[in-house]
C-alpha cells in the first residue's frame, strides 16, 4: 500500500456515485469509466476491481472474492484494493455508501 495512504475499513461498502458507470467502448475494445466531465481507462487490475464493486459488497468481501478468482493471498491482494479504491475515493469517483 502506498506510504501515507488512509486504510478503508473492512466493513466499509465502496460504491459508484450517480453519474458514474462502467462503459464498454466498442470502437476502441475497452471497457472505461465515465464520471462526469472525465473518462478513465482501465488495466486489467482496475477493471477486476470495479467488477467487483456493486454497492452491496464491503471492502473485505471485495477482497476475499478477488483473492479467490485470482489464487492469491488476501493479505496480498488487499493492498492493490486498498490503494486503488482510495485513490478513486480522492478523485470523488467513487465513494463509501452510508
Amino acid at each position: 500500500m502506498t506510504e501515507g495512504a488512509a486504510q478503508i475499513a473492512g466493513d466499509a461498502v465502496p460504491c459508484l456515485p450517480r453519474g458514474v458507470r462502467l462503459h464498454e467502448d466498442r470502437v476502441r475494445g475497452k471497457t472505461v469509466l465515465l464520471a462526469p466531465e472525465r473518462v478513465l481507462d482501465l488495466d486489467p487490475v482496475g477493471l477486476a476491481i470495479l467488477g467487483q464493486i456493486d454497492g452491496q459488497r464491503n471492502m473485505r468481501a471485495i477482497i476475499d472474492s478477488l483473492a479467490e478468482l485470482y489464487d492469491a493471498p488476501a493479505e496480498r491482494i488487499a493492498g492493490d484494493v486498498q490503494d486503488y479504491i482510495g485513490g478513486l475515493l480522492d478523485r470523488r469517483i467513487l465513494e463509501i455508501s452510508p
